[in-house]
């Protein structure tokens, strides 16, 4: 006859109390170490890219940064405002792109992976599996900062409409070659390949697969949403790796115009 345990409520059982943050022998703290590193050095270059208010434009070639786009104030650069700008020049405390860079940056604050991935590497909740998180309790996502997490389904719009934009900027800048005619350059390849990633980042969100599958009880009669719903879900799956990619090409099409911009490399011509 075996013997039955009581249940850990009736028996007054608590969770075990171990005198280590944790008995795992791998480097559990490297991901949490290299997410820290990884996010903060984005930042802060975009920061700095935000604020410098210089060499985010080629004439020649038409090549507007992302970072810059659109560009709003009056003193951007002649060309540079493809959709027009306020009447007033911005001081310098205020990015010329003051629309898209918060609406973007609250799009991936509120990214369910980039939620995971800060919470576990900067606010350790918890650090990883099976680590003792150095919090007294669990607050959720209850408290400021995080009571407007679920804003992140509305942020997908505006992220949807600036990749739009980015690719109109993409787009514009292959018809402004070195004679003023179609001309691909290096930097429309660059330029194109940040689109590309980018949108592949925007529609495999969550959001984006639930705007075609949600509060659906059926596809039976929906072929069309069905067959989005299937290559978005096919997307999704590789949400984290295209979250850290366009970080990457973010950084690679601002450094690429802004040296073109300044003058230190010279743009290749494939095609004029």
């Amino acid at each position: 006859m075996t013997a039955t345990l009581p249940p850990p409520e009736s028996s007054g059982a608590t969770r075990a109390r171990l005198p280590i943050r944790t008995l795992r022998t791998d480097r559990w703290w490297l991901g949490p170490v290299l997410t820290v590193a990884g996010l903060t050095a984005f930042l802060v270059y975009g920061l700095l890219r935000a604020f410098q208010q210089d060499h985010y434009w080629v004439p020649e070639y038409h090549y507007l940064t992302p970072f810059y786009s659109p560009c709003l104030s009056a003193s951007c650069e002649p060309g540079s405002a493809l959709f027009g700008t306020f009447p007033w020049a911005f001081p310098w405390f205020i990015p010329y792109a003051v629309i898209s860079l918060p609406l973007l940056l609250a799009f991936r604050f509120t990214c369910y992976y980039y939620r995971k991935a800060y919470y576990r590497a900067f606010w350790q909740s918890p650090t990883a599996c099976a680590v003792r998180e150095p919090h007294g309790r669990y607050t959720g996502e209850t408290r400021f900062p995080l009571l407007g997490q679920n804003l992140h389904r509305y942020f997908f719009y505006a992220a949807f409409l600036i990749s739009l934009i980015n690719t109109y900027d993409a787009t514009n800048a292959l018809l402004h070659g070195e004679n003023g005619g179609f001309g691909i350059g290096i930097g429309n390849i660059v330029l194109f390949g940040n689109v590309i990633l980018l949108w592949a980042y925007t529609l495999s969100c969550h959001s984006c697969r639930h705007v075609f599958g949600g509060r659906l009880k059926s596809f039976g009669d929906r072929p069309f949403r069905y067959w989005m719903w299937t290559q978005i879900s096919r997307l999704n799956t590789r949400h984290m790796l295209f979250a850290w990619i366009t970080l990457g090409t973010l950084v690679i099409t601002d450094l690429y115009v802004a040296l073109v911009a300044g003058g230190v490399i010279t743009d290749l011509r494939i095609f004029n």
